[in-house]
């Protein structure tokens, strides 16, 4: 089969692999149909790494996906052949200590699709999974929906993590594929005003077509001074949604006294600072976000019921030999791009 691989930096290559096999009792063998290109599959394009995960190569990534099942073990009862399905990249083992207390998305062992020194990513004509991470899309629900379910679901999870959300003013620093998740999500369950900011015009003009309060541009901007003028007294919840010391910096600024940051960006440094004056004589609470855990059919449910609409996500589409286009357009972040996909 055919399996588009990371060879070096901003390096990849279409090369002949093996077909994965069924082996155990609860395998389900995809063929896949579209792939999201993630913002840390970038990160492993560009630099290699993400933190101490180091590729080594040749590698594959890609972890936002989805297919249509054509072959199960013995046991498998959730999907049959033929069933779309959306793939939950996450595979845990279910019996260590933080699976057994329903953290699996921290679990001690866990294998991750397009992870290095885990698991290979979904960029490539077939994959197998463990059962429990395919879910079958019904009604309405399209495979680009399964795709899209898994950061959307990231944006279900940070928002439930922020607390009650309902009838309160909030931040989004960072307006790619996560931040909009998050916007979506903060939607659906009634937040007040969302002021998104970003350094991507078409990508704020996204957010204005989602009735953000207020949108800003950091290169043209004063964050800090915009937001104030319409909220005086500060926001209640920021999400950084783009992993960059200068929003999180912003995000201490415009939160109120007893404010919440939460942190959902993915920085390509090794620490964060913060002001100690302001941090504590606000007493802002600090929440970091690690994926998301049980929110994949949530999301599915919300967006097949139209509670989410994703419909102004997807901007770009490329076919499978053409996966290199796709990322360098997404690295460069050129031609107003917010999401790309990769049709098999």
């Amino acid at each position: 089969m055919k399996a588009m691989m990371l060879t070096g930096i901003s390096q990849m290559e279409m090369k002949d692999i093996p077909e994965p096999k069924v082996i155990k009792s609860n395998d389900v063998k995809i063929k896949m149909s579209v792939l999201g290109i993630c913002g840390s599959d970038i990160h492993y394009y560009t630099s290699g790494q993400i933190g101490s995960q180091k590729v080594k190569y040749p590698f594959a990534v890609g972890h936002e996906g989805a297919g249509v099942v054509v072959e199960t073990g013995p046991k498998v009862t959730r999907v049959k052949p033929g069933d779309v399905i959306a793939v939950d990249p996450a595979m845990p083992c279910w019996k260590c200590d933080q699976c057994r207390v329903g953290r699996h998305h921290t679990c001690r062992n866990l294998r991750f699709l397009g992870c290095p020194g885990q698991a290979e990513g979904c960029l490539m004509e077939y994959i197998v999974m463990p059962e429990e991470s395919c879910y079958p899309l019904a009604g309405k629900l399209t495979a680009d929906h399964g795709s899209i379910s898994e950061p959307l679901a990231i944006g279900v999870y940070a928002v439930r993590k922020s607390g009650d959300i309902k009838g309160l003013n909030i931040g989004i620093f960072g307006f790619g594929p996560i931040g909009m998740s998050v916007m979506l999500a903060a939607k659906a369950q009634k937040a007040a005003n969302i002021y998104v900011t970003d350094k991507i015009d078409p990508r704020l003009a996204i957010a204005s077509k989602e009735k953000a309060a207020g949108t800003f541009n950091t290169l043209k901007e004063n964050i800090s001074e915009k937001i104030k003028q319409q909220e005086n007294l500060g926001l209640d919840i920021v999400f950084e949604c783009c992993g960059q010391q200068e929003a999180f910096d912003q995000a201490i600024e415009v939160l109120k006294p007893g404010g919440k940051l939460v942190v959902v960006g993915i920085p390509e440094f090794n620490r964060w600072s913060m002001a100690v004056d302001d941090t504590r004589r606000k007493e802002i609470s600090l929440q970091f976000i690690r994926r998301q855990v049980g929110c994949v059919e949530d999301s599915l449910e919300m967006m097949k019921s139209g509670i989410i609409n994703v419909d102004n996500m997807i901007t770009h589409r490329f076919p499978f030999d053409r996966t290199k286009e796709a990322f360098d357009l997404v690295a460069g972040y050129h031609d107003g791009v917010m999401k790309a996909m990769i049709y098999f």
